[in-house]
Formats: structure tokens, C-alpha cells, sequence
């Protein structure tokens, strides 16, 4: 399998047919397969998914959990088990991410990444622009300023830059025969966690096409992972201390000023 395109779910009904939708139109000249985990919604979100199941046999894997993954507590850490069971799920040689709420608009958005990294191979990782749009009715933006760099590195990360929308990566994937890092599930922002294994085995590449939309809206976890968080402002700040010991300090310099960001955020607290 060429892309398994992994889909994490959680109360999204009033969003999950455009997610699919988006999907299924994209025009490819491989084959991609579709896993989606929902973790026990309370809404309607399972049944269009077991529609779907039914009306394209074979494209779907749904993993529907009857309970909720959890964990439930910290809840900087919700749907995380979810996330990552339906990660070590995908057998494709890449893995498009795009959450439930999400959607792509671009239907050659695979085959351009898939193009990308065929090339590329010393790259790990291909995202894109997308439109971020929310929910109350605040002006919507690009995700991507238009100096967003073409190539960029883990030391961009470990600068506590974050420059790239989860439902615009693609990415080689590492994870069918290795497991995650140890301080992975210590780190309440399980995208971060992910990126930086993904960014520590190689380059990151940029398209700027706007190939698809990032809605922000108060279910998200975005609002959990805030700067006001002193809980979460500490779990950062160990994360880059894991990973600066993971890494064997070869970007210490850099992951020192991080750290220190963070220690000076949560004095003023």
C-alpha cells in the first residue's frame, strides 16, 4: 500500500462526510487506503462512518471503539491512545494525517506529496498551506505565512517553531517496525511528539499550494494546549528536555534557549 491516510475521530458528525469526501476525491496514480479511528463519539459520527464502510468496500479500515481510549486524565492528554494505536495501524509506505474536523480541497494533494518525497528521498516529511477557518465566525487566514521556508530542519522545530497544519503532513512511515520514543508518551502535544521522531530522520519540505482547511472551533484540543496552561507550559518544557537527552545533545544549544523560554513563562505565572 502506497498512503494509508490516518483519520482520528471524535464527535466530528457535523464534519466527518466533508473529511471523508475530501478524500475520496483525490485522483492518484497508486492505491491509498483510508484508517480511521473514532473513539467512542457520542453523536452521530460512527454510523456515517459504517455508511461509508458499506458504499466504498474495501477503502475504509474503521477502528470504532465502543470506550473511549482515554486517557481521561491530565486532559491535555485526551484521545491520545486513539491517535496512536490508529498510527502503528497504517501499513502504507506513507502516511497522509487529517483529523476528523479537517478537510482537503486540493484533489491532487496526495499525488503531489507522494511526488515529493519519491523524489526527495533524504526528506521524511512533505506538508502544505492550508485555510484556517473557526467556528465563530472570526476571519479565517492562511496557515502558512508566504516566507514559510521550502526546506526546513529539526532544529526549526526545537526552536519552538510550529509551522505546519497535522491535516497537511504526509510522511515515510517509520512506525510499522519502530516504536515510538519513550518520552513520546510523556508529552501532552502528541503531534510535536510525532513530528520531531519524523523531523529526526529527515528533511521537511514545503508546497504552498492551499490544498485544504483547518477548522478551529471550542471541542478543539487547541484550546487545551494554550500558553495560559501552566500544566501544559510544564509538560512542554520536559518534552524538550526528553528530547534534548534523546538526541544525545547534539542541538543542545538550541533546545537550551527553548527550554529556558519556558522556564521564564512559567515564573511569571
Amino acid at each position: 500500500m502506497k498512503v494509508s491516510v490516518c483519520v482520528p475521530t471524535y464527535n466530528h458528525e457535523k464534519y466527518i462526510v466533508q473529511m471523508l469526501e475530501g478524500a475520496f476525491m483525490q485522483q492518484t496514480d497508486f492505491d491509498f487506503e483510508i484508517v480511521i479511528g473514532d473513539d467512542a463519539s457520542t453523536d452521530l459520527t460512527q454510523d456515517i462512518i459504517r455508511d461509508y464502510e458499506k458504499r466504498k468496500p474495501g477503502k475504509i479500515r474503521a477502528f470504532l471503539h465502543s470506550e473511549n481510549q482515554g486517557p481521561s486524565e491530565p486532559r491535555e492528554f485526551a484521545g491520545r491512545n486513539n491517535v496512536l494505536q490508529l498510527v502503528k495501524a497504517c501499513k502504507g509506505e506513507y502516511v497522509a494525517m487529517c483529523e476528523g474536523d479537517d478537510y482537503w480541497t486540493d484533489p491532487l494533494k496526495l499525488q503531489k506529496q507522494v511526488d515529493f518525497l519519491d523524489k526527495n528521498p533524504d526528506f521524511s516529511v512533505c506538508h502544505h498551506n492550508m485555510r484556517v477557518v473557526y467556528e465563530d465566525g472570526s476571519p479565517e487566514h492562511l496557515f502558512n505565512k508566504p516566507d514559510q521556508k521550502l526546506i526546513s530542519g529539526i532544529e526549526d522545530i526545537l526552536e519552538d517553531k510550529w509551522f505546519f497544519a497535522t491535516a497537511s503532513w504526509l510522511y515515510r512511515n517509520p512506525f510499522q517496525d519502530h516504536d515510538f520514543a519513550e518520552w513520546h508518551s510523556k508529552a501532552a502535544a502528541g503531534d510535536w511528539a510525532l513530528m520531531i521522531q519524523l523531523a529526526a530522520r529527515g528533511k521537511i519540505g514545503y508546497l504552498p499550494d492551499v490544498m485544504g482547511v483547518y477548522r478551529k472551533h471550542s471541542a478543539g484540543l487547541s484550546n487545551v494546549h494554550a500558553h495560559t496552561n501552566i500544566p501544559f507550559l510544564q509538560n512542554r518544557k520536559e518534552m524538550f528536555e526528553n528530547v534534548d537527552k534523546w538526541l544525545d545533545y547534539k542541538y543542545h544549544d538550541v533546545v537550551s534557549k527553548t527550554i529556558a523560554s519556558y522556564e521564564a513563562k512559567l515564573a511569571i505565572r
